[in-house]
């Protein structure tokens, strides 16, 4: 018998499942860095590639994609992005709160622009919360017809450091809620509702914050439409960038609400921000 002829045949017929195995380990290291590579803001986009992505309303990543691109470009003064100018304002109308909450923040990059500077405006009655307060803290950075720092985000800025009223989009019973001291952000499931149909409706948190007493509405209590079921105090992030804004735009009734911010939160940096934030009120 030919033992040499024998191994050497078992081995040929092991070979091509040990390059198979390779293959797939290979293929768990490649796909996930490639899913990654893909939706990666920091990914250089070319011109043409981001205009595609800009008219690209199917994915709204890749609009998010090509706006944090531009607003790069727009840190490092490239004038050559002004062409994108007219779509960004168009995209104050998109569908997707994402990219509407991304315009706001881009828009703000450039204050020497009134096209920018009206979509912002429009942005302040955006119907999500988060838009409306990127719009805000990005107003400041333009100037009104006095030449001053522009206050139209003043109500929302106020807003930003006061309880936020989380209400029941339908009529129904309370099936589950999150307790009191629960933390969340913005997008995380807050309650269930169950219609009279026996459909249930999930309700979202609009913000970051922080589920605070008294509770308004308890699990099995039948509530009504735009009912308010919760409040959530704001976090130390959404405080300190109201105070930072309410530097410039703030008045003496302002004085109080920042004061209570203090106690929302007790950290020595929003004890700073806020003592910062009155001085520049009382300079005025």
């Amino acid at each position: 018998m030919d033992n040499s002829f024998s191994v050497s045949s078992v081995v040929k017929r092991r070979r091509p499942s040990n390059i198979w195995l390779v293959i797939v380990a290979a293929l768990f290291i490649i796909v996930p860095f490639l899913t990654w590579y893909l939706t990666w803001f920091g990914r250089t986009l070319s011109d043409d590639k981001i205009a595609e992505y800009l008219a690209d309303d199917r994915h709204p990543r890749n609009i998010q994609h090509a706006l944090t691109q531009i607003e790069a470009r727009m840190e490092k003064k490239d004038a050559s992005v002004k062409k994108f100018y007219p779509r960004i304002v168009e995209l104050t109308k998109n569908p997707n709160t994402e990219v509407r909450k991304t315009v706001a923040w881009v828009m703000g990059q450039d204050n020497t622009s009134e096209d920018f500077h009206r979509g912002l405006l429009s942005l302040l009655s955006d119907t999500e919360p988060l838009v409306r307060r990127n719009a805000a803290l990005q107003l400041v950075r333009f100037t009104d017809a006095s030449g001053h720092p522009d206050a139209s985000g003043r109500p929302e800025l106020r807003a930003m450091l006061q309880p936020f009223e989380a209400k029941s989009p339908i009529a129904g019973t309370l099936v589950s809620i999150l307790p009191v001291g629960s933390e969340v952000h913005a997008g995380a499931l807050l309650a269930r509702i169950r219609d009279a149909s026996g459909n249930t409706q999930e309700l979202r948190a609009a913000i970051d914050g922080k589920i605070t007493t008294p509770v308004v509405a308890k699990e099995g209590e039948t509530i009504a439409a735009n009912q308010t079921i919760a409040w959530l105090s704001p976090d130390r992030a959404t405080i300190l960038a109201a105070l930072r804004g309410l530097a410039f735009v703030g008045t003496q009734e302002d004085l109080p609400v920042i004061e209570a911010a203090t106690q929302i939160d007790r950290s020595p940096e929003t004890a700073a921000q806020a003592a910062a934030a009155a001085k520049a009120i009382r300079s005025r």
